[in-house]
């Protein structure tokens, strides 16, 4: 019962020093947090490139007459070709017309350089929720330039689908349109300065708990009973030079 009691109390005093240690050193825990969160803020937003997403909207149809009745085993059908032909989209079957794309060229000739490799990198094609609808999204510097290529590949995928996998059909739902309303998608300004802040703390608590554990002063009277685990006599005050000069 006694070793319990022992130890609660120690915790309690462990706890007692921890908050006193992060009561005495808040001011600079507070200020290191906020110039991190402050500096990351501020790199994001002025020195990391911004990029925006362009996306439409296609769907897969498993039969090519119009007429044609829809049944569940249509349905599960046109979600299988879904999958092929998101992978058939981000193939050089795909991708390379629309790189020689004489209206994309003339239109943004510092792009004449993007490779297949670079465009395949920074375009997305997935089933929505494994659904037979396929979105295409591109992520670029260029705003314009990136839905202009969704929008080419919407326009020159179906075609080539069509004559490569001769089954099925591919409908545009939404048109190549920008993103989040136009903003940046990247670099995501107020995550990083949260991420740069929770640095800058963690950063200074383990400066501040390094420094109190490799400091063997003693501070209180405290101190010398638990380190030496002694009765405390008595107490020699500091008495300030001048002072004692006065009393002599």
């Amino acid at each position: 019962m006694e070793e319990n009691n022992e130890k609660v109390r120690d915790k309690e005093i462990d706890l007692k020093v921890i908050f006193d240690v992060l009561k005495k050193n808040i001011i600079p825990l507070v200020l290191v947090t906020i110039v991190f969160g402050a500096c990351f803020f501020v790199y994001s937003n002025f020195f990391v490139t911004k990029k925006y997403s362009a996306s439409a909207v296609l769907i897969v149809n498993n039969k090519n007459k119009d007429n044609a009745v829809i049944n569940s085993t249509e349905i599960i059908a046109a979600q299988s070709l879904a999958d092929v032909y998101s992978i058939i989209i981000k193939s050089d079957a795909v991708l390379q017309p629309v790189l020689t794309d004489d209206t994309l060229r003339s239109n943004y000739a510092k792009h004449s350089s993007m490779t297949y490799e670079k465009l395949r990198n920074s375009i997305s094609v997935s089933n929505v929720n494994s659904t037979q609808v396929i979105s295409i999204a591109m992520t670029d510097t260029d705003a314009a330039y990136a839905r202009d290529v969704v929008d080419c590949i919407v326009d020159k995928a179906p075609e080539i689908i069509k004559d490569k996998v001769e089954a099925g059909s591919v409908n545009e739902i939404s048109e190549a349109k920008i993103d989040n309303s136009g903003k940046p998608v990247s670099p995501n300004s107020t995550r990083n300065a949260i991420v740069g802040a929770l640095i800058g703390f963690v950063l200074t608590l383990a400066v501040v708990f390094i420094r109190e554990l490799t400091n063997n002063t003693f501070k209180t009277e405290e101190d010398v009973v638990n380190a030496l685990n002694i009765p405390l006599l008595g107490i020699i005050p500091s008495v300030e030079t001048k002072e004692f000069n006065k009393n002599v």
